[in-house]
């Protein structure tokens, strides 16, 4: 049985000047419900009762730092000043709630022109609605399903680093509190830091010291461009779970120059790179990567992966595996799951005024 004295899940988290109110996070997940990278209602009431049901952090989705970087012709986007206004909508309602709220930055590279999860995937030609200049490091596709990608030039790669960099801007200018660099689940960053989908033979390809070059150029970007007081994460798959691929022990020395840049938390996800990928799953299965990256590299870490009971998500921030747990799923399932975890684990949490009728006692 889980002993427990004092809830740490439930405790303060401090971020350079962002203190968060407790140690649980939501995970961005896409909705694939925007209109040319636009949010609209669905992502206010999807966000904001997201943020009255007690967590921490808030994350958006993926939004796609250039149009042709989405997945879906779907996919929420900051390539454009005009996405601000209903971002901020939505940034706004989960501020006065308590949450701190984030957004995740991101290129889909060879996964891009998509179609949605429940449409049946595969590519979304330009005649409804795609688009042909899918790019990646390497002109290999994701498996047959997939478009071929170009590979990209060096002046396309200094266009995405400056559009990662223009996108922060407009997110500090949306209000948001926190901005993470999606470098995982086989995007365009993760692309380029594992062997198997980037062959370039220039300095961004080939040695470990060129194909994390992209993004260490990405995460400067970002931090030079984000609030001083203000954190900055980086999602990471920490293994492709693929012979030949991008590794945990690759994943640590890249924390380790992240950390150097300014980066503040590494969250530790893994797999998507590869079609063939064989990963184990099992309830948290993912925690040792945070828990390794975390002591190995000296910066604080999020987990992630089948994290679903208020035990065990205690249990990860008690043995010092990561300093969050960020939930997904099961957020999706209950989205006021951290105030259940608060009466589970006798903690303390301030439930919103509306809902104090319902508190459970």
């Amino acid at each position: 049985m889980f002993l427990r004295t004092m809830s740490m899940l439930f405790s303060p988290f401090t971020l350079r000047a962002l203190t968060l109110r407790n140690r649980i996070g939501v995970s961005p997940m896409c909705q694939y419900s925007s209109i040319d990278g636009f949010a609209n209602d669905w992502h206010l009431v999807h966000l904001g009762g997201l943020a009255t049901g007690g967590a921490g952090l808030v994350f958006t989705e993926a939004a796609a730092v250039l149009p042709e970087g989405r997945i879906s012709p779907q996919d929420l986007g900051l390539w454009r000043d005009a996405h601000i206004p209903e971002l901020a909508r939505a940034v706004s309602f989960g501020k006065a709630q308590g949450a701190a709220m984030g957004i995740q930055l991101a290129h889909a590279g060879r996964k891009a022109s998509t179609k949605r999860p429940w449409e049946g995937g595969g590519t979304v030609l330009p005649d409804g609605g795609g688009w042909d200049n899918v790019m990646a490091p390497s002109a290999i596709a994701f498996s047959g399903q997939y478009p071929l990608p170009h590979a990209l030039s060096l002046d396309d790669i200094a266009h995405v680093v400056t559009a990662f960099h223009d996108a922060t801007v407009r997110a500090q200018q949306a209000g948001f509190q926190v901005v993470e660099v999606h470098a995982a689940h086989g995007y365009l960053l993760h692309e380029f830091l594992s062997p198997l989908s980037n062959h370039r033979t220039d300095h961004y390809g080939g040695s470990f010291d060129n194909r994390i070059r992209l993004t260490l150029d990405v995460a400067a970007a970002v931090r030079s461009a984000w609030p001083a007081d203000l954190p900055v994460f980086v999602r990471i798959s920490a293994s492709d779970w693929a012979d030949g691929g991008w590794t945990l022990d690759e994943s640590v020395p890249l924390a380790v120059q992240l950390k150097a840049l300014g980066v503040d938390v590494i969250d530790c996800s893994s797999g998507g790179l590869a079609a063939h990928q064989q990963i184990v799953i099992g309830p948290g299965y993912q925690v040792p990567f945070a828990k390794r990256i975390r002591h190995d590299a000296h910066i604080a870490t999020a987990a992630v992966g089948l994290i679903t009971t208020p035990e065990q998500a205690e249990r990860i921030v008690q043995e010092g595996d990561a300093d969050l747990v960020l939930l997904a799923r099961e957020m999706l399932r209950n989205p006021r799951w951290p105030l259940a975890a608060a009466h589970a684990l006798s903690a303390t949490i301030a439930w919103p005024p509306q809902y104090e009728r319902g508190r459970l006692r």
